[in-house]
């Protein structure tokens, strides 16, 4: 089966920020939009930040290879060129990263080029990419 965009809907305290954040900082198109939501295009993906002034973050943590990754999180799995090209502008932009771009789990199962940073209403964000794709769901490392 070929592979479907997903759709997530999402809280945010403000639309103007989500707007200069999404639309601006990440480079996502927008779509529909009211004074309550607005549709963004994430690579190819339908994210949508409803307004709910008591949105900000939660908090919560869990160890992975070696750093306290946020719970929830959400992103997209892109490709190496367009993670770092990503990873650049996040920073040449100013915003602080939670967890800096680096390699995970190097020479193992899964390894993965990675970052997080929050959007201006706490939301943790996670881009990762994979040198080889077949590493996305490996459990060994010669999925083979």
């Amino acid at each position: 089966m070929p592979l479907r965009p997903f759709h997530l809907a999402f809280p945010v305290h403000d639309l103007a920020g989500a707007r200069a954040f999404y639309g601006g900082t990440l480079g996502c198109a927008e779509g529909r939009s009211s004074d309550r939501w607005i549709d963004f295009d994430l690579f190819g993906h339908q994210i949508v930040a409803h307004l709910d002034p008591a949105a900000g973050p939660a908090g919560v943590t869990n160890p992975v290879d070696g750093h306290d990754v946020p719970v929830p999180h959400f992103g997209v799995v892109l490709t190496m060129a367009d993670w770092q090209d990503l990873s650049e502008r996040v920073a040449a932009a100013g915003i602080r990263f939670g967890i800096a771009p680096h390699i995970r789990f190097k020479g193992e199962a899964g390894e993965q080029a990675t970052m997080f940073f929050h959007d201006p209403s706490g939301n943790a964000l996670e881009f990762k990419a994979f040198a080889d794709d077949a590493m996305l769901f490996a459990t060994e490392k010669d999925p083979a």
